[in-house]
């Protein structure tokens, strides 16, 4: 069954679609030497298992390590951006960041070139950003920082141990959550252009909201994981790895957003 997600970047790949090719886990053919002859040896040089670079195939490991690249590379930017006092520039990033996302994700940009990119600029928004909300609320950076980290563990344990299976009605039921709460968002930010008030991002409908876009962001990180675990299976191309990491970074960024809104929400209550 095909299988979807409700991550642009992701469900917009028919690579993630759970097409069928070689996957890694496929023993050789029978008529291949050793499997033949029964030979551990042959069997064993036969099953060697290679990482992405050697096997040309994408692995979990490459998208992992590549996960961690664009992270490092949005840290770095982050951190240059709050030591330097360029808060100022975390809207225009953010407006580089949506555009510069969206072509990647429709225009399937698999150049790693293109995506560190997009993590600077992304890092230079969650540099400024952060600073603003540190700045009247001391101590919340590092809150949501280890909220965001302590979710994304804890939904790659339920996955990983399959406390939380992605079959196709939850994958039917996070779309169309997600979809419905993207449509609700942009709605809300036309509405605050022509007032004062924040919409339903403020007050205690802006925690509820917030609190349900962090349950929905955790949800979206489960059905990353599914996507980049059967990409591996399907022996993807292992330039599927970059597209993959960024991806997961797309939804991680989300996430700690999410969480940050409602910190502060909570905070401002005190």
């Amino acid at each position: 069954m095909r299988s979807t997600s409700s991550n642009p970047a992701l469900n917009r790949s028919e690579a993630f679609a759970g097409s069928r090719t070689v996957g890694f886990n496929e023993r050789p053919q029978a008529s291949a030497p050793g499997w033949a002859t029964g030979d551990p040896l042959e069997q064993s040089f036969q099953g060697t298992v290679a990482g992405g670079l050697q096997t040309g195939r994408m692995t979990v490991e490459d998208v992992i390590v590549r996960t961690a690249i664009l992270l490092v590379t949005a840290m770095v930017a982050g951190g240059l951006t709050w030591y330097l006092g360029l808060e100022g520039l975390a809207i225009p990033a953010a407006i580089v960041g949506l555009v510069l996302g969206l072509v990647i994700t429709f225009k399937q940009v698999m150049n790693p070139a293109v995506i560190v990119t997009y993590a600077a600029v992304e890092g230079v928004f969650l540099g400024g950003i952060s600073k603003l909300f540190e700045s009247s609320f001391p101590g919340i950076v590092v809150q949501a920082v280890s909220g965001t980290v302590g979710t994304a563990l804890t939904m790659l344990f339920l996955y990983k141990s399959g406390k939380i299976r992605v079959t196709p009605q939850f994958q039917k039921m996070v779309i169309m959550a997600t979809g419905g709460f993207l449509v609700l968002i942009l709605a809300n930010f036309v509405f605050t252009l022509f007032s004062d008030g924040a919409g339903i991002r403020g007050g205690g409908l802006g925690l509820a909201v917030g609190v349900f876009a962090i349950g929905l962001a955790s949800l979206n990180l489960v059905l990353d994981f599914d996507f980049i675990q059967k990409g591996a299976q399907n022996g993807l191309p292992e330039k599927y790895g970059w597209f993959a990491a960024f991806g997961l970074m797309v939804t991680l960024v989300w996430l700690y957003i999410e969480i940050l809104r409602v910190l502060a929400i909570l905070r401002g209550d005190d």
